[in-house]
């Protein structure tokens, strides 16, 4: 008897289970499907035998009997037919199986229950079956299938929810080893440690693996993914804004099993992607802009300003990423089902990890933050929907509210939309629109004030402030202009002050690019505007790698106790790099780039790569890039796959970082 599974059938098994581009050599089939395998018999009198089917998972510290009748459904099951000289065995896994790898062993017993034949440690792959009406994962939709399963090139959203920038992504879930990584991440998560057999048991749940995989992208309480990082320095390990896809970062964390350095939310977000994606999950990333961190969970982002500094323990960010996953919900009350908030950056801890969900979504929209929905409701509905409250610490520590906004956080949630690369807005699945009767309601439910609209002052005079500025090239001189408006009756003595700091994305503070004060008289009803320039010799020194600065403006009116206050984030635009893709076999990518800076430019790299196309390649540029001057490197290549391709380039040099460029190829 040969051995089962043999090269001839593992190609059709696995086209049939859409794993083909995963591995043509291994068996890798999704559960609830029917696959086959063909047994070999020298003696053709064996085939009238009695066989009997045993699967072992994890070192054999699971066993599952195949069956030879289908029972209840609920378990595995095979039947054979006879073909010439062969036997074609059709195994059938029930809808819950294991995922994981599977040891077979086949055992071919006389009529006296004497073991004839036993072949052992024949393997297979089993993974979740989005495409199966049984499985929890199920996902009614060949569209969507195709973008949240199958397509290993991504967009996330970032920047503003008035400046929204896009990053091309390679998750390449189908990429060579990805998957045996994936299960290698399993392995070593701390239950898996704490009880292998009992985590074994439990693969079969998509809830318990999506939320192993949140604990297990970062490191913090194990030997995790990635490692988060949110101001320099960086230098021994790579900046975040470089990684333009999950598949070095899964590789060099599989070769060294220590945390890979650096990551931030979407770095966190793309890795948790690609792994459930090659598991079979459908995932999707997700940007959410201003997105509130509500440290007490009362629902508030409380931030504190003496301005000259600032002291705060709630924060927002311009903007977070996290992912959503689908599956139905047969742990909570009816009506949860669909996509799931996961959230592997870390932020707070959830039953003791730094982990996050699977939250459902629609359990935000409504406000049910109870305990029955379990997982981390509380935290994500403040991400979308705190209060922002700005106070400003008067100089014997007592403090005054100077503004409240209930409407900024969670502003413009984006994914990528299936119908090519364009933005999808899905805020109204997280909330009913702002200033409706229902959105009352939620908050009502959930716990949150519910803000009256404030009165107008009194007060003579009454102020608007507004931040004005064109669009602001990285490596220029600008200017910001202040218009400061007297809605007032009368004439306004204005003290400005005016501050301008580089900040991360999620509000570090980097330095003090300028401070300006200014004495202004402004007459009722009228507008004065303040000019605020902002040098690159200024800012450059200080600018995060998120090329981000903050403007706040604080106006004194003479006579009146309370101030205002303004604040606006400017995002400096980044040159990108041009992309020509020529069209014999090998390809050759002509990549072309411009020092866009009044300063040369030293120790340029380029770090190309694409699913089916290269693995991450880097070509070094030799001396300086002077102001003004183009550099052109090539890259050859021959496409492993067929079909739609991306070809993603970054470039990184010490004064000029995250600059990118995209080529798409069909094959």
């Amino acid at each position: 008897m040969s051995r089962p599974n043999g090269k001839p059938g593992v190609c059709c098994n696995n086209s049939a289970h859409r794993t083909a581009d995963i591995d043509r050599r291994r068996l890798i089939v999704r559960r609830c499907q029917p696959f086959y395998i063909t047994v070999q018999c020298s003696d053709s009198q064996l085939l009238q035998n009695k066989l009997e089917l045993m699967l072992h998972l994890g070192e054999e510290e699971v066993e599952v009997k195949v069956h030879t009748d289908r029972g209840d459904g609920g378990r595995w099951w095979f039947d054979r037919e006879r073909v010439q000289d062969e036997l074609l065995l059709t195994l059938r896994s029930p809808s819950d199986a294991i995922i994981g790898r599977y040891y077979l062993t086949v055992t071919m017993l006389s009529p006296e229950g004497q073991i004839i034949k036993e072949v052992k440690g024949n393997s297979f792959h089993v993974l979740f079956n989005p495409w199966c009406k049984d499985d929890v994962v199920y996902l009614d939709d060949d569209a969507q299938l195709q973008e949240y399963v199958m397509n290993e090139n991504g967009i996330i959203f970032y920047g503003s929810w008035d400046y929204i920038s896009r990053r091309y992504w390679n998750y390449g879930q189908f990429e060579d080893y990805v998957m045996d990584i994936c299960l290698q991440i399993l392995d070593n998560s701390t239950k898996a440690r704490e009880n292998p057999k009992r985590d074994i048991e439990r693969r079969s749940d998509p809830i318990y693996i999506s939320r192993i995989i949140t604990a297990m992208v970062n490191v913090n309480d194990d030997n995790g993914v990635l490692e988060g990082r949110w101001s320099s320095p960086y230098y021994d390990g790579v900046i975040p804004v470089y990684w333009s896809g999950s598949v070095p970062i899964l590789r060099k964390w599989s070769r060294e099993r220590t945390g890979v350095k650096y990551g931030q939310c979407w770095v966190f977000a793309a890795v948790a992607c690609t792994v459930l994606r090659c598991l079979g999950i459908p995932t999707r990333v997700i940007t959410n802009f201003c997105s509130a961190h509500d440290v007490d969970g009362n629902l508030a982002v409380d931030v504190y300003e003496n301005f000259d500094s600032t002291s705060k323990e709630d924060s927002t960010w311009n903007f977070h990423c996290w992912v959503e996953s689908w599956m139905k919900r047969n742990d909570l009350p009816r009506g949860n089902d669909g996509w799931q908030i996961l959230d592997p950056t870390p932020q707070e801890r959830s039953d003791g990890l730094y982990c996050c969900g699977p939250c459902p979504v629609v359990a935000i929209k409504e406000g049910n933050l109870g305990s029955d929905v379990k997982y981390d409701a509380r935290f994500i509905f403040a991400e979308v929907n705190a209060d922002l409250v700005y106070w400003l610490v008067l100089p014997d520590n007592r403090k005054q509210m100077l503004s409240m906004d209930t409407r900024y956080v969670g502003s413009k949630i984006s994914t990528k939309s299936i119908h090519g690369d364009r933005r999808e807005d899905v805020t109204l699945s997280y909330k009913y629109p702002e200033g409706s009767e229902k959105e009352r309601v939620v908050y009502e439910r959930a716990g949150r004030r519910v803000t009256q609209p404030t009165e107008l002052s009194d007060d003579p005079v009454r102020l608007k402030l507004i931040i004005k500025h064109a669009k602001c090239v990285f490596g220029t001189d600008f200017d910001v202009i202040i218009e400061v408006k007297n809605e007032g009756g009368d004439e306004a003595q204005v003290k400005l002050t005016m501050r301008a700091m580089a900040v991360t994305y999620n509000s570090l503070h980097r330095g003090e690019c300028h401070k300006q004060i200014s004495n202004v008289t402004v007459p009722a009803n009228q507008v004065h505007k303040q000019v605020l320039r902002l040098y690159y010799k200024d800012y450059a020194r200080c600018v995060s790698e998120h090329y981000l600065i903050r403007v706040k403006v604080l106006a004194d009116v003479q006579g009146q106790n309370v101030p205002y206050m303004a604040v606006s984030n400017i995002h400096l635009s980044k040159p990108e790099l041009s992309i020509r893709v020529g069209s014999p076999k090998p390809l050759t990518a002509s990549i072309s780039f411009t020092n866009p800076l009044p300063v040369p430019l030293r120790d340029g790299v380029f770090t190309a790569e694409g699913a089916g196309l290269l693995s991450d390649t880097r070509l070094r540029v030799d001396g300086v890039i002077t102001p003004g001057e183009k550099v052109t490197v090539k890259i050859t290549f021959s496409p492993r796959k067929t079909g739609v391709k991306k070809l993603l380039v970054d470039f990184d040099s010490d004064r000029l970082r995250d600059v990118k460029g995209v080529a798409g190829r069909r094959n």
